[in-house]
């Protein structure tokens, strides 16, 4: 039987593959593997969802034509036991299939939320940069003090370009120049 179920379906005593996490159900979880290990995470909140939707706005209207800017739910298959939903990735237009991304896109952002905090701190950095993302972001979306934190590859190693607070601004120029604030991505998060 093909028909993988979230209780018994799951083979035991080997790394899972993207072939068993395509036949995971679709029940609202989102679910990534890492090295044959799964992780499952629910659906996140609204503050996440509106920096969500205001960073691929801000994004989508800067990016050059060859590049496409685009959110989660969307799977980035760096590995056959590695396949990752980062919340917005910036790739080429020439790169995307379909179905996913098959390369390393040019930036993975995470938005955080209070159950994915480690995991994107650390073992999605890992992640990220073992496979060679070159830029990757971290956005802490708390209304009363948003962060944006901004990683950049360098020998094969994240370093911290920026970290902004509130109303400071970054100007970054990979994967394409673009001027933000923290402030700005959740401003739809007040009630001002």
């Amino acid at each position: 039987m093909s028909t993988m179920t979230a209780q018994a379906g799951l083979p035991f005593g080997r790394p899972l593959t993207v072939e068993d996490l395509e036949a995971m159900p679709d029940d609202g979880h989102r679910y990534e593997l890492i090295d044959g290990t799964l992780i499952v995470t629910p659906a996140p909140s609204w503050p996440h969802q509106g920096v969500q939707v205001r960073l691929t706005t801000w994004l989508y209207e800067r990016c050059p034509r060859d590049l496409r800017v685009i959110a989660a739910p969307f799977e980035v298959q760096l590995a056959m036991d590695t396949a990752v939903q980062p919340d917005l990735i910036v790739t080429r237009f020439a790169d995307l299939t379909r179905k996913n991304l098959p390369v390393p896109p040019l930036l993975a952002v995470e938005i955080g939320s209070p159950s994915t905090a480690l995991i994107d701190r650390n073992l999605k950095r890992a992640t990220y940069e073992r496979f060679g993302i070159p830029s990757y972001w971290l956005v802490d979306p708390d209304p009363e003090r948003p962060t944006l934190t901004v990683l950049e590859l360098e020998s094969e190693a994240y370093v911290e370009r920026a970290t902004v607070t509130v109303e400071e601004s970054v100007e970054v120029a990979t994967p394409f120049e673009v001027r933000l604030s923290p402030w700005d991505l959740t401003r739809d998060l007040r009630p001002e």
